[in-house]
């Protein structure tokens, strides 16, 4: 197959999908906003996700550029350039997917006004979130596509040379530190500029949203036992906005940085393998093993442009909303899979058999594809799962809504073991997706694995997004004082948002676990870690888990995300109590507000979550940056090695229990609401205690699903890929290494 067509055909899929997405945002923004009030509203919304997103991206450059110029010096330059070239795809995706949402919300509620039909409005929703989705996919791929043509076939790193091993990547060496360095660097630079976006992103607005949330409701729901979303409530304009900032730019990065790392890690495995394996010599079969994460996810991107057009040209939807936008995921997922089949058949066709052996593909041409495959399946079943336990149409989130008739403590108790529960399923099948794709395609095959699961990352963030777009619109549709059958139509709209987000979250960290398990494996090589090279023709690679310096690391590094989410926790904790004072003192000072004879003050509240967000976000998101290149310039890369590996088992757990266990409190709120439990109905005797019950449970979940579970999927591959550029460095340059006696004792 002709390399540079295939490269071609990505870059098409590149131009067509944000083609694509800028058609949708004009077509969006073309539809109507409805009258005075609603206008007003979501420009007060649009103002507060704006200002806070520039402040927020002013930081990050700052940051940023540090970062780039310390990569450029003592790692490589094009190194910098890359981690730049991520950053700025992370941050324009994130900033169009925001601006789109704080467009598309009030004509969701404007469609479902005028319209009063499910389906109708489910489209102007769905067109809104496509925009997050394209851009994702689209600006990640053609990031992707630049670092690769100018710095490996441009820049002459795809070429190779006689080495240790036999043939190799070529290398260069940094003119500072004197160590030597590859593409699989520059690589990860690129990655590494979409994980700091992201894990900003997430971090950032995931204290803003949630603050603003928890002080709306605690004060809101509980105390004035006024609606959700009510225009007397002043924190009711920040939690809006905070949807914006949190659940659309922050998911969107989120997304996009698990994508590029499923698929650098992919990239840098095949690397990897080839310049330390000494039967591994077909050059051509290298390159190819190079382009194919590129080329399935171009073919990923074209399937979810089929996916996404479905409900967006069907003439009318159907008034059920999850089978219409899971039919849109199945055929984005459907046609990846047949084109990535023709890919792989084609692309590998030829190739000796004893060279497919040599790069660990036991069934031959057809493995990445099988591996692909098997990825796919596993995030569909580990979706599948989280919808079983965070839905209230099943048993887990009904029973979590029937404890809060006992109170407050058994919704908590009943929500916590539910989403610890919730666990075991998953992570089983986490197991067998590795132990398969491993056996079929070595480490390589558990890369494809992880890029198969975010293969159509478009069309599930354009699902994804959707929902807080929803949210926004009943928000939208409460304060304008519509009638009661609009704000049905976004709640429907927003129910089926939360669980595919608890199902777009099942797929991040899964793919998560697969990426950072490939990262880890070229951590290893990189580090000279590996002890045993060449076994029967194939490749094995050891780190010694009962080595001093590495058990001491991973136990360490099961500690750090929980450091990490007990600082994000406390961080929304601050946030939230500085919006409950506020929203406290405006109802005391001014009784006319709950009244309706005057307004509150919503631009202090705004004002308030904004700040919180900024001053709290940066100490969690250097901890995850800082503490492993930190150990690595003291005990090594072996240590190093043992906090990854202790950091990812407890990260996968604690991820899958907090996305889980929040979505549940939620939905049993919602499911409370419409009246789903028994007896308990709205307006009769007894429901506004159940209710309160409920809306503790859904406000204790509101910082674990939506802040600390989404950015411990960052966190893990953050770490792995900071971990991965500074080996070349710290495996040399470190403390241990320099105090005799030492050394050897941690084998630093």
């Amino acid at each position: 197959m002709d390399l540079n067509l295939l490269i071609i055909i990505v870059m098409f899929a590149v131009v067509l999908g944000l083609g694509y997405a800028a058609l949708n945002f004009f077509l969006t923004k073309k539809l109507k906003e409805g009258n005075e009030r609603m206008q007003h509203i979501a420009a007060k919304i649009r103002e507060g996700a704006n200002a806070f997103i520039f402040y927020e991206y002013k930081i990050v450059a700052i940051i940023g550029s540090v970062v780039a110029v310390v990569l450029g010096l003592f790692i490589a330059w094009q190194a910098g350039v890359a981690f730049l070239i991520g950053a700025v795809m992370s941050a324009t995706a994130g900033f169009i997917g925001m601006k789109i949402a704080t467009y598309a919300n009030v004509r969701v509620t404007n469609a479902a006004n005028e319209t009063r039909n499910v389906g109708k409005t489910l489209k102007v929703a769905f067109r809104g979130g496509s925009v997050m989705g394209l851009c994702v996919a689209g600006f990640a791929l053609l990031g992707a596509i630049i670092v690769y043509c100018c710095f490996g076939w441009a820049g002459g790193m795809i070429k190779t040379q006689v080495g240790e091993y036999g043939l190799e990547a070529i290398e260069h060496i940094n003119p500072i530190t004197k160590q030597p360095y590859n593409l699989s660097l520059i690589l990860s630079g690129y990655a590494l500029g979409c994980s700091i976006i992201a894990l900003f992103n997430r971090v950032g607005g995931g204290i803003y949203t949630k603050a603003a949330d928890m002080g709306a409701d605690l004060v809101g729901k509980t105390e004035a036992h006024i609606p959700e979303d009510d225009p007397r409530n002043p924190a009711t304009i920040a939690d809006n906005v905070g949807d914006n900032v949190g659940d659309v730019a922050g998911l969107g990065a989120d997304l996009l940085e698990s994508y590029i790392g499923a698929i650098m890690a992919t990239i840098i495995l095949a690397i990897e393998v080839f310049g330390h394996s000494a039967t591994f010599t077909s050059v051509t079969l290298y390159q190819k093993m190079m382009l194919f994460p590129i080329l399935f996810a171009g073919i990923g991107l074209l399937g979810c442009i089929v996916g996404i057009s479905y409900p967006l040209i069907k003439r009318k939807l159907s008034d059920n909303p999850h089978l219409e936008l899971n039919l849109s995921t199945w055929i984005s997922a459907g046609v990846t899979l047949i084109g990535g089949f023709l890919l792989s058949f084609f692309l590998f066709k030829g190739e000796e058999a004893d060279q497919l052996k040599a790069a660990k593909m036991s069934i031959g041409q057809v493995t990445p594809w099988v591996c692909a495959a098997v990825g796919i399946v596993a995030g569909i079943v580990i979706g599948i799962i989280s919808e079983y336990y965070t839905s209230d149409a099943h048993k887990p989130t009904k029973n979590i809504a029937h404890a809060s008739k006992e109170g407050a403590a058994l919704t908590v108790t009943q929500g916590m073991a539910t989403g610890m529960i919730s666990c075991m399923l998953p992570v089983v099948v986490l197991g067998v997706a590795i132990f398969a794709t491993y056996a079929l395609g070595g480490m390589f095959g558990v890369g494809c694995g992880a890029m198969g699961m975010l293969s159509f990352v478009a069309a599930t963030v354009s699902v994804d997004t959707y929902g807080p777009i929803s949210d926004n619109a009943g928000g939208i549709a409460e304060m304008s004082m519509l009638d009661e059958e609009v704000r049905d139509i976004t709640d429907r709209l927003d129910a089926v948002g939360n669980t595919t987000a608890a199902i777009g979250k099942g797929f991040a960290i899964g793919s998560a676990a697969l990426a950072t398990l490939s990262m880890m494996s070229s951590y290893l090589f990189a580090g000279g870690l590996v002890h045993e090279l060449v076994n029967g023709g194939g490749l094995d690679i050891f780190l010694n888990i009962i080595r001093g310096d590495v058990i001491v690391g991973a136990i360490i590094g099961a500690a750090i995300p929980f450091l990490f989410s007990g600082m994000l926790i406390n961080a929304v904790a601050k946030a939230a109590r500085k919006m409950v004072d506020e929203v406290r003192r405006q109802f005391h000072d001014n009784p006319k507000i709950l009244t309706g004879e005057e307004d509150p003050d919503s631009t202090k509240c705004v004002e308030i979550s904004s700040k919180g967000a900024i001053r709290q976000m940066i100490v969690p998101s250097v901890v995850a940056i800082a503490i492993p290149v930190v150990c690595g310039f003291i005990f090594g890369a072996g240590f190093v090695g043992g906090i990854l590996i202790g950091a990812t088992l407890t990260a996968i757990m604690l991820a899958i229990y907090t996305g889980n266990a929040g979505g549940a409190w939620d939905n049993a709120k919602k499911y409370i609401e419409k009246g789903g439990v028994e007896g308990v109905k709205k307006g009769e005797e007894g429901y506004d205690a159940v209710h309160d019950a409920a809306v503790v449970g859904d406000t204790v979940g509101d910082p674990l699903k939506d802040t600390v579970g989404p950015s411990l999927d960052i966190l893990i591959k953050i770490m792995s890929t900071v971990s991965l550029v500074c080996v070349v460095v710290f495996q040399n340059f470190n403390l241990m290494r320099a105090i005799p006696g030492l050394a050897g004792i941690f084998g630093a």
